[in-house]
């Protein structure tokens, strides 16, 4: 199975950082995973917090992928504005089994026509461009991250990291999932308690 993550200028880099590792791990412990990264519209990409980094495709060339992961950060604003990118996406997010996204990500998800009637997350801080852009999505503003049919969103940041769990668990049982949780030593417990 193919795991496609698609990063640009602008995108946050734990949205995108945090699923590569739950992937990748669940692929050292054996899991049949093939994971990779789609920049766009180049491999050249500059982070929201200043990392860069180089996709391993520039999107006109992207791989099929089974798994398409669009992650959020300020870059979204601009491509959600984007018919080009917007267009592109559209066919690319049809022909995979799960569409998935990390906080604004799901503002392009939406934007792309993948959220209408369906039920959705994002992060806490833009609710109010998630309604702009996927006005015929469900905001589910409290939950980490939802599962509708085939579409699966997760809240922001580190809530990515449980998404990507939960679908290792969902496509190759609970066992996976535990083990990859383990080997990442991911059992969080935040020094100032969690947010309400």
């Amino acid at each position: 199975m193919s795991v496609g993550i698609l990063i640009f200028d602008g995108v946050e880099e734990l949205d995108f950082v945090g699923p590569w590792e739950v992937f990748t791990m669940a692929k050292q412990i054996g899991a049949p995973l093939e994971v990779f990264t789609v920049g766009w519209p180049e491999t050249a990409i500059r982070c929201a917090k200043g990392l860069y980094v180089v996709a391993d495709h520039a999107f006109p060339k992207a791989p099929h992928a089974d798994v398409v992961l669009i992650p959020g950060g300020k870059g979204t604003r601009p491509l959600a504005q984007n018919a080009e990118f917007i267009a592109a996406i559209q066919p690319y997010l049809a022909t995979a089994t799960w569409q998935t996204s990390v906080c604004t990500g799901a503002a392009l998800l939406g934007k792309a026509g993948f959220l209408d009637g369906k039920h959705a997350t994002t992060n806490r801080s833009a609710h109010e461009f998630f309604r702009t852009a996927a006005p015929n999505a469900i905001l589910e503003e409290t939950l980490r991250y939802v599962r509708d049919g085939n579409v699966l969103t997760g809240a922001g940041v580190s809530a990515g990291i449980d998404m990507a769990l939960w679908l290792v668990g969902h496509l190759f049982g609970e066992d996976v999932a535990r083990s990859t949780q383990t080997f990442m030593e991911y059992f969080p417990e935040p020094p100032y308690g969690t947010a309400g």
